[in-house]
């Protein structure tokens, strides 16, 4: 598809969508984060003791900080080696924000990430949103299992901007956990307008409220957060996962 068409095909779909899956705006969010790389989250998640799980840092992690600030355990995570490098630049030093340069999936696998076409930009996909040749090869695993590894019994908020596969990770989200009381998903495009409906109504099934949509990025809240983790039997499963050279 011609740039200048999917750029009308996208601003459509952004006025159209709030339209069809009319959110239930919340007035107690606050916007944290720069004008990039900022999101709406619910002012009583904006303390300390919140545990906080950010995937894709890329070179802007003003969101992570904030919570950082606000006293929030923050756990950032992206394999990307520009990525590394920002954040070992800018991270605080203190034990309550902590980096793992590793990508989130639906198994634990070692994944292909293809480059943007612009060189100017950072992120990745694993889904190669973008149609590129070029790509790094890392480790990704489910965000139950590195919670698991990172000796956390809870996880209060959850960011995401991964580049296509949120798809993936929600289903892990819903079938393994956890389910945090805040769920922020970036639904990356290109993709077909049907799977970002899917995705809204499973995690409604699921009890999340959509309270917020600012552009393609969709703050989700639920009322029982912190499922606990999945089983032994399920566990055992999520060790294995034959080695896939794509999303």
């Amino acid at each position: 598809m011609h740039p200048t068409v999917l750029r009308i095909r996208n601003r459509a779909a952004r006025e159209a969508l709030p339209r069809l899956l009319r959110p239930d705006v919340r007035d107690d969010l606050v916007r944290l984060g720069s004008d990039y790389g900022g999101w709406w989250v619910p002012a009583a998640d904006v303390k300390p003791d919140v545990v906080a799980y950010c995937a894709g840092a890329g070179e802007d992690i003003t969101f992570d900080l904030a919570l950082h600030v606000a006293g929030c355990q923050v756990t950032t995570f992206d394999p990307t080696p520009r990525s590394i490098a920002h954040v070992e630049a800018v991270a605080p030093s203190d034990d309550r924000f902590r980096f793992l340069p590793v990508g989130w999936w639906s198994q634990k696998d070692t994944l292909r990430f293809y480059a943007p076409r612009d060189p100017a930009h950072v992120s990745h996909s694993a889904l190669n949103l973008q149609a590129t040749q070029d790509y790094f090869e890392a480790p990704v695993n489910t965000v139950a299992a590195l919670m698991r590894e990172l000796g956390d019994t809870r996880v209060d908020l959850i960011k995401m901007d991964i580049e296509g596969a949120e798809y993936e990770v929600i289903d892990s989200l819903l079938r393994d956990g956890p389910l945090p009381r805040t769920l922020c998903v970036e639904f990356d495009q290109p993709q077909p307008l049907r799977r970002t409906f899917k995705a809204v109504a499973r995690l409604r099934a699921a009890g999340y409220d959509l309270v917020k949509m600012d552009r393609w990025n969709y703050t989700f809240t639920r009322q029982n957060g912190n499922v606990p983790l999945l089983s032994s039997n399920r566990h055992a499963k999520e060790s294995g996962g034959s080695a896939r050279s794509s999303y």
